[in-house]
């Protein structure tokens, strides 16, 4: 292997080791806000609990687009790795469409519940919920202005090695997020309205 490609592998191994420490932080952050809300769950100051507050079709179609993003970011990622920039763009624009949609979404929801009077000053319950559903959602904010910087950058450069390992790590980040919603799916909403 010569000095350059060496250098080459050497710098994306130690790119790669950075974000996925990156994501170990990010795991201490979300845990952090899924055990302040286990705790604080049942303290809803005399108003609503989960049950009552959340509708879990809403919910179901709020995942199913999320997951359906990351299916189109995979395909995304493995049409750049083979360097077809154009399907590439196309998925990528699909999953910055259906991230826009969850966002927009998750913003509807929160205003439907402000609008109800369930703001998050309302109880415990809806601080703690509020502030991990909120920080999933600033979360996906970034995502999408990521990729839009990302899709610019491909659109201006084409997809040189340095590109690539930039859609790799959104890739990997994109995948994060969606788990960390699945747990929220299944302990925030799916949780809360059964009753567990």
């Amino acid at each position: 292997m010569s000095d350059v490609a060496s250098a080459t592998v050497d710098h994306d191994s130690k790119t790669y080791l950075g974000f996925w420490i990156y994501l170990m932080t990010d795991c201490v952050l979300f845990a952090s806000l899924f055990a302040t809300y286990a705790v604080l769950h049942a303290n809803t100051n005399g108003g609503e609990g989960a049950a009552g507050l959340f509708d879990l079709n809403f919910v179901l179609l709020e995942t199913m687009i999320l997951l359906t993003s990351s299916f189109f970011a995979g395909m995304a990622l493995l049409s750049a790795r083979r360097k077809d920039a154009g399907r590439a763009l196309l998925l990528y624009g699909l999953v910055f469409i259906l991230g826009a949609a969850f966002l927009a979404l998750e913003v509807s929801e929160f205003r439907h519940l402000a609008l109800e009077g369930n703001s998050w000053r309302q109880s415990a319950f809806l601080s703690s919920f509020f502030t991990l559903v909120g920080t999933h959602g600033a979360h996906i904010t970034v995502g999408l202005l990521w990729l839009a910087t990302l899709a610019i950058r491909v659109m201006k450069r084409g997809l040189g090695n340095n590109t690539l390992r930039q859609l790799t790590l959104f890739g990997m980040f994109w995948h994060f997020l969606d788990v960390v919603w699945i747990f929220i799916f299944t302990i925030v909403y799916l949780f809360g309205v059964i009753g567990v």
